[in-house]
């Protein structure tokens, strides 16, 4: 009977460690305007633009936050961008779902741990304002 009780706490601890590393994926959506999130805080949107067009509006957005642009990359699935400010470094993947459809995922980190799901958000959003300006 001990040794079950002692089985349940390590699957418990091991499922928690899981959950804390960010290994498992669970969305959480809120009051965002249809961002999703991870528990790691990382910002997810589908966008109805085509790849080319979401990548322009978000050099826009990030030259009108003033957030540095620091690289481009073009991977198999799509582009990948490095921006920075003075205590952030942020990630952002364009992914093509279709030839209309480019999903957008921002990471904005302080560091290894702590991130900034604000200003994830507020990518997200001045980049869909700067296609709606078009």
């Amino acid at each position: 009977m001990a040794f079950m009780q002692k089985e349940k706490k390590t699957v418990f601890y091991i499922s928690w460690l899981l959950l804390l590393s960010g290994c498992t994926s669970v969305l959480v959506s809120g009051a965002g305007g249809g961002v999703a999130y991870t528990l790691t805080n990382v910002a997810h949107k589908t966008i109805v633009s085509p790849i080319n067009q979401v990548e322009f509006a978000n050099r826009l957005a990030l030259m009108k936050m003033r957030i540095n642009y620091v690289e481009r990359a073009e991977t198999a699935d799509g582009i990948e961008i490095v921006a920075e400010t003075d205590e952030l470094n942020i990630y952002i993947d364009l992914e093509e779902i279709t030839p209309k459809t480019t999903k957008m995922t921002v990471d904005a980190r302080k560091n290894i741990v702590l991130k900034d799901k604000a200003t994830a958000d507020a990518i997200i959003k001045e980049t869909e304002a700067m296609i709606a300006k078009k």
